[in-house]
């Protein structure tokens, strides 16, 4: 016996103009803060000129991840009483953070040093362990100046075959600084900094909020 038999393929599918679009949920957030501190711009010369004086009374540097410049050893920059209104401001501002972060008012002191990158200076990627809360602020800031360079902190993603500003895509973020910027990062968000391409140094003060 013979039979044919006739298949309508999707005759039950639903169309797809009768489909809820799906919502999304961005996961996983990373903030970091940033303010420019025009109010001290007035103070900007004289600290230049601070620092190139500590360079000069002790020329060796630090070392670290700092490379092709000078870094402080000393790393309480910012308790010097011509800092105070900067040391201020930056303890001012990690007070913000942490609220946001849910810490409410925790005790806290700053660590700080001096980094200036001299042409084709840089640092290497790390992060800072043990800190609370990390952040710089960007003193002298030529053109040509390296950018701050933020990884993105989420491990799996490296195997995304995704790049750039899609969804789920992997990208690192250049922040280019201006004289005069406050930026706070979590102390775990992995950075570095792109070589100098300048004969005027660029010049910052990195800080760490430590618990007290």
């Amino acid at each position: 016996m013979n039979q044919t038999y006739g298949i309508t393929m999707g005759e039950n599918m639903i169309p797809p103009s009768k489909l809820l679009p799906a919502q999304a949920f961005d996961l996983f957030p990373t903030r970091i803060w940033q303010v420019p501190l025009k109010p001290l711009a007035h103070h900007f010369a004289e600290w230049v000129e601070a620092i190139l004086a500590m360079r000069a009374a002790a020329p060796v540097p630090a070392g670290r991840t700092n490379r092709g410049g000078w870094n402080s050893v000393d790393n309480k920059v910012l308790h010097q009483p011509i800092f105070a209104e900067l040391h201020q401001a930056a303890r001012h501002y990690c007070t913000q953070a942490f609220k946001e972060m849910g810490v409410e008012a925790p005790a806290f002191e700053l660590q700080s040093w001096v980094n200036i990158h001299d042409r084709g200076g840089f640092n290497f990627q790390h992060m800072h362990e043990g800190a609370l809360l990390s952040g710089t602020f960007y003193l002298q800031v030529p053109e040509g100046s390296g950018a701050l360079v933020l990884k993105d902190p989420r491990a799996g993603v490296l195997n995304s075959y995704a790049r750039g500003n899609g969804a789920n895509a992997y990208k690192d973020i250049q922040l280019r600084p201006s004289a005069g910027l406050l930026v706070l990062f979590p102390h775990w968000l992995e950075h570095f900094v792109e070589p100098h391409e300048h004969e005027v140094a660029r010049i910052c003060i990195p800080f760490n909020a430590l618990r007290a």
